[in-house]
């Protein structure tokens, strides 16, 4: 049996990305415990959905988070994206990137 988590794999990826806008698919899948193709389908997913873009910076890519976008939750109840993430990120996260959010996005 798998052991016990609150978040789904987009929501570990969502962090991944929050924590680092120019992290790579297998650090993703590393960091998360799941094969670099799965992480390219759940990033595709986020970025199909409108709570990622993708940037391209040289040979590698660049993401933000839209925290605009509400966050469907089973209970028909939407959370503020932006709350979410400001809840769910490290303590140890830079300033920028809390003042970032606070701006309405993360870099």
């Amino acid at each position: 049996m798998p052991p016990f988590a609150f978040l789904t794999n987009h929501g570990a990826v969502l962090l991944c990305i929050a924590e680092d806008p120019s992290i790579r698919m297998r650090e993703i899948a590393a960091t998360i415990e799941i094969t670099e193709r799965a992480a390219q389908r759940i990033v595709s997913d986020l970025i199909d959905t409108g709570y990622v873009e993708r940037a391209r910076t040289g040979r590698r890519n660049s993401y933000t988070i839209n925290t605009e976008l509400p966050v469907r939750l089973p209970s028909q109840r939407d959370v503020d994206l932006n709350a979410l993430l400001s809840v769910l990120m490290p303590s140890g996260s830079t300033t920028a990137r809390r003042e970032g959010m606070e701006a309405g996005a993360v870099q």
